[in-house]
């Protein structure tokens, strides 16, 4: 995939090297909404409202509180490839969600992605590598330890590559999308007045996510190299919970699903890829 070096350094906050005080390996406070890989819990159990995306620019409200305290931390010095295609990445993402959403006459609130290693403090609480990337609502940014990568292929066989990175940042971002549009909200407050669809309705917010990183990538099909869509259906596939459980349990539960098996999470971001409307995102439907 092709990038431009050098932007969206400001974007990033590099807590990489700090340490995080032995910080446990699960989130408290607000919440997140994590991939799940082993040893890690698997957030975004949200519940649900059925909502199509027609509401995302017809809500503006903002989740707040939260009670971890956050670790300060410097804006990025890229120190590789890696480093610099995440921020430009994170950028170009956040660029396409300010225009998409100025088009409604909507403001797009920009937050940052932190990069930590071993474990970190958000406003969610603690998080450490095993928690996985997420978005804590709570203080509207990104987590991101970028050993992630190597897991999910060599734990998990995607392929990786540039594409399954932007993948897995696109993803988390529209759940900033979901924060900020008070879609988040209102799921969560009926998730509280319906339990048993907790599993059930949190699987459709991470779908939704997925989705709309596809209509992310669809803005950016004239940056495209051979082979960048595979690399992100892999490791869309590589995240499904089927995978996960199989790998690490050897036997599948569906009813403990939270964030969709490998076909559904690679259908809807093919969805949002080929369509590039975020209105085609409804995954509460039906």
């Amino acid at each position: 995939m092709k990038w431009k070096r050098n932007t969206g350094l400001d974007q990033i906050e590099d807590r990489r090297g700090q340490g995080g005080g032995g910080l446990g390996g699960s989130l408290g406070g607000g919440g997140g909404f994590p991939i799940p890989i082993p040893g890690g819990k698997a957030g975004g159990g949200i519940g649900g409202l059925i909502i199509t995306v027609v509401l995302f620019l017809l809500f503006s409200g903002v989740l707040g509180g939260g009670n971890g305290v956050a670790q300060p931390g410097g804006t990025l010095n890229p120190q590789n490839d890696i480093d610099g295609f995440v921020a430009a990445t994170v950028a170009d993402i956040q660029a396409y969600w300010t225009d998409e959403f100025a088009r409604t006459g909507k403001d797009y609130p920009q937050t940052k992605l932190v990069l930590f290693d071993g474990s970190t403090s958000s406003g969610c609480g603690p998080a450490s590598s095993a928690t996985g990337p997420f978005y804590c609502p709570a203080d509207q940014k990104v987590y991101l330890d970028l050993g992630f990568f190597d897991e999910l292929q060599t734990r998990f066989g995607a392929k990786g590559g540039d594409l399954a990175i932007a993948y897995v940042i696109a993803h988390e971002f529209g759940h900033h999308v979901q924060t900020v549009t008070g879609v988040s909200d209102l799921v969560q407050r009926e998730s509280q007045q319906d339990p048993s669809r907790q599993n059930e309705l949190s699987v459709r917010q991470e779908l939704q996510a997925d989705c709309l990183a596809g209509v992310w990538v669809n803005s950016s099909a004239s940056d495209l190299e051979a082979g960048d869509i595979e690399e992100a259906l892999s490791a869309a596939s590589a995240v499904g919970d089927d995978r996960i459980q199989e790998s690490t349990t050897g036997r599948i539960d569906k009813e403990g699903w939270t964030h969709g098996s490998a076909e559904q999470r690679t259908q809807w971001f093919t969805t949002g890829y080929k369509s590039g409307v975020v209105g085609d995102c409804d995954t509460f439907a039906g």
